[in-house]
């Protein structure tokens, strides 16, 4: 198998025009909410603050995270465990609203009938579980995405993004809301125009004074040629028209994060204004995606908004598990398009089994979000069935690498184009014990490698320790997901003792 490895690793070499990865400096600004959160949503509700966000193809939907503070989140599970039945996927940019004692979130998500991506709705008494779904409430053209909800004394408005798919400008949109906030009223009115044709979306309301500021991220929001960043437009009447403000972006590239945008505000308990958003780390860029930022909320002598990022300098932390809670942690998430996935926990061990989808070569995954470009992952695995059970680093059902046991043999294997390939593997004596540790290194300059070892005996690295290339992991709307993997029959399965991510700084 070195052959391959040697092949890889040249093609990497020639491959120097591709983005790489480094990790973390030390010092350097990390996010409040690191890893991928795209297009959050922030309130403030019982005296804490909640924060939802993008889940674009992972399930559970919607990822839901606590603070107290505003800078140190935990999460606390998610809107939807099982998706609304008028959804296929896209599942994008939630939005918190509360009015009158009821939590609404308005999500996008494509229709399964003809794949248009429309805003549905759920509601709760509580803002982090127990929310049902309400249907669909704005359904316009080829695609009605990025809701903003506003309460105009009050007046319900949602406003959102049309025209995103068609050949003419992109608009921002309002209508008129019922007051139980579950369908439009009136007439569906223009507030801006994407005459630049640049990009226009994700925006939010604040009224400040005479006048309405309709904040809005310009530029394309995702992937390595990003150009996001945040401008304002202010008017007297929420109806506009508004007048845009010809200064500076309010948000835009800095020396460690790029492409700033799509947020909403929050009052924090000093009075002060924050704006919870997402930008790329420049490090780690697509590899840790679109991660949970915030700026506070000032405003000049002439009346227009500035926004200034918070730093937080604190060290990313680990992401364990020893597997001996009641439930299943909310930091795991499964790729639902490509994978019936069942995954369950009992007296210290994690369960995870399923069936894959036509054209799936890569198998069944239990992911978290990486925090940093540079990681690694460890694991014991039980070896009691001939199915593949191992680490995944994951981008798609058609773009993974990992290691992982079947019977005899560990595989260090990687599914790019869909094609699957072993890069080495090795035969175990069989004399050695069921249990086998496994740890998966992703180097942070591209590369990654893999070890495995007995209990209590030294790592060996397969490949000859020769990094092999993940550039062909990350997906345009999303960042790659690392974890535990399972590829077999049904009627088996994989089964963990425990698991951690740890951050290379």
């Amino acid at each position: 198998m070195y052959s391959l490895i040697t092949k890889v690793y040249c093609a990497w070499l020639l491959a120097l025009s591709l983005p790489v990865v480094s990790c973390l400096a030390q010092g350097a600004p990390t996010a409040v909410v690191p890893g991928d959160f795209a297009d959050p949503s922030v309130i403030r509700a019982n005296g804490q603050y909640y924060a939802i966000a993008t889940s674009s193809e992972w399930a559970p939907y919607y990822p839901i995270y606590r603070s107290t503070n505003l800078t140190d989140w935990t999460p606390q599970g998610y809107l939807f465990d099982v998706k609304p039945a008028w959804t296929t996927g896209s599942f994008w940019a939630p939005e918190y609203f509360v009015h009158q004692g009821t939590y609404y979130v308005y999500y996008t998500a494509r229709r399964a009938s003809d794949n248009v991506s429309c805003i549905g709705v759920a509601t709760s008494q509580h803002p982090d579980h127990g929310f049902v779904d309400r249907g669909i409430v704005v359904d316009f053209g080829k695609e009605a995405i990025d809701a903003f909800l506003y309460n105009d004394n009050g007046q319900l408005y949602i406003t959102f993004k049309a025209y995103g798919l068609d050949q003419r400008p992109i608009e921002l949109l309002g209508s008129k809301l019922s007051a139980d906030g579950l369908k439009l009223e009136g007439d569906v009115f223009s507030l801006l125009r994407d005459d630049e044709r640049i990009g226009m979306e994700g925006q939010s309301l604040l009224k400040h004074g005479d006048y309405y500021y309709l904040f809005y991220s310009a530029g394309a929001c995702c992937g390595q040629a990003c150009s996001y960043h945040v401008r304002v437009a202010r008017s007297r009447s929420l109806q506009g028209p508004y007048e845009k403000y010809d200064g500076d972006a309010l948000l835009a590239d800095q020396p460690d994060w790029k492409c700033p945008g799509h947020g909403t505000f929050v009052q924090a308990d000093n009075g002060s204004l924050y704006y919870l958003y997402h930008a790329y780390n420049r490090r780690s860029h697509v590899f840790t995606g679109r991660e949970g930022m915030l700026a506070q909320l000032s405003w000049n002598a002439n009346g227009w908004p500035s926004l200034t990022p918070v730093d937080k300098h604190l060290p990313l932390q680990n992401i364990t598990d020893d597997f001996s809670g009641p439930s299943v942690a909310p930091h795991w998430q499964y790729d639902f398009r490509h994978t019936t996935t069942r995954i369950t926990q009992r007296k210290g061990k994690l369960r995870l089994t399923g069936t894959t989808g036509p054209g799936n070569n890569t198998g069944v995954v239990a992911t978290v979000r990486p925090r940093s470009g540079a990681f690694e992952l460890e694991a014991t695995v039980t070896n009691q069935n001939d199915a593949l059970k191992g680490l995944v680093f994951y981008g798609d059902a058609g773009a993974a690498i990992g290691i992982g046991v079947r019977g005899h043999a560990v595989e260090f294997w990687q599914v790019k184009d869909n094609v699957r390939t072993v890069v080495d593997s090795t035969t175990l004596h069989a004399a050695g014990g069921k249990n086998l540790r496994l740890k998966f290194v992703v180097l942070g300059n591209g590369l990654c490698q893999a070890y495995y070892a007995r209990p209590g005996k030294e790592w060996k690295a397969l490949g000859a320790g020769v990094p092999v290339p993940v550039a062909h992991l990350p997906q345009w709307d999303r960042s790659p997901r690392a974890g535990l993997h399972f590829q077999g029959p049904a009627n088996q399965w994989a089964r963990f003792d425990d698991f951690v991510m740890r951050p290379r700084q």
